[in-house]
């Protein structure tokens, strides 16, 4: 596994997270789910403080979605990011990544909009695009309810980053809402058995059985992992989207669809800020004792200040 080049503060998180297997069973799934929500609501007792947050719902094209809107501590109205987790598609929360968003909207000076969509297997592919899209549409329509200026960006991290690159599709493909800006963070696209990264990393927090696993939940058929709007890797062309920040991890089984996905934005003439964190791991930017996740969410945050002008 090359331990020794892992980033000493992500090893040790590996190391704790190796210890709680992924389930591959709907039982297992349905207790996972339950531990990472009592887990998350531990640690989020001590977590950083923004400006407000602000629990609610909003509409979905299949009922309301939780969501949870994060105030910068400052005079508004602000650019909104609206956000959804990773997870494989299958795990995941609001407050699994609340952490992550408070860091976020501190540092860009943005409303952060975090999202919980349907989750699989329950509620296979398209559910997610749905719900990712309708949660974009109506904070575009809505800005005074996300203490919004009418600029919006989309971002996430994982299974979520491929949302918000889909929802960046969508709209360029459908004439809106307008996105101003995409961040995926590590997002899982163009993933291949065969890619280097899946071969020399497949272990390090995601091994070839997992990634086949939330595959089987989400996708339901194979036909549908060839749809656009499942993996923007499928799109021809995606000329017209939002500028991008691509982030990937160096030893992440999904760096190389990543990477890949920032090539073909900057082919596709899309202005493209590609960031590998050489030392990092999959999931690394929701680590909250690693002193690199916090550098990583500046980042990010600088490139949002960057293309939405933020003061």
């Amino acid at each position: 596994m090359q331990a020794e080049k892992i980033d000493p503060q992500a090893r040790a998180a590996v190391e704790r997270q190796q210890r709680i297997p992924m389930p591959h069973s709907r039982r297992g799934l349905k207790l996972l789910r339950l531990v990472s929500r009592a887990t998350a609501w531990v640690q989020n007792r001590n977590a950083p403080s923004v400006g407000a947050t602000v629990d609610g719902t909003i509409p979905g094209p299949a009922g309301d979605l939780d969501a949870r809107l994060y105030v910068p501590d400052a005079d508004g109205p602000f650019p909104t990011v609206v956000f959804f987790h990773g997870g494989g598609y299958v795990l995941g929360s609001i407050g699994t990544h609340d952490w992550l968003c408070r860091h976020l909207t501190r540092e860009s000076g943005c409303a952060v909009l975090s999202v919980d969509y349907r989750l699989a297997p329950e509620h296979p592919f398209p559910a997610a695009v749905e719900d990712a899209r309708a949660a974009v549409e109506w904070a575009a329509a809505n800005p005074d309810s996300v203490a919004g200026n009418g600029q919006v960006a989309v971002a996430g991290d994982s299974a979520g980053g491929t949302l918000a690159a889909v929802a960046a599709l969508a709209a360029a493909e459908r004439d809106g809402p307008e996105i101003d800006y995409q961040a995926l963070l590590y997002p899982g696209v163009g993933v291949e058995e065969s890619q280097q990264s899946v071969r020399d990393h497949a272990g390090i927090v995601l091994d070839e059985a997992d990634l086949r696993w939330f595959r089987d939940c989400y996708y339901g058929s194979e036909i549908h992992e060839r749809n656009p709007y499942a993996d923007p890797t499928n799109a021809g062309d995606v000329s017209g989207v939002a500028p991008a920040t691509v982030v990937t991890a160096g030893f992440d089984p999904l760096r190389d669809g990543g990477k890949a996905y920032a090539e073909q934005l900057v082919r596709d003439g899309v202005p493209t800020r590609y960031r590998n964190y050489e030392d990092m791991v999959h999931g690394f930017m929701t680590l909250r004792d690693v002193d690199r996740a916090r550098e990583a969410i500046a980042d990010v945050a600088d490139d949002l200040v960057d293309a939405l002008a933020v003061r």
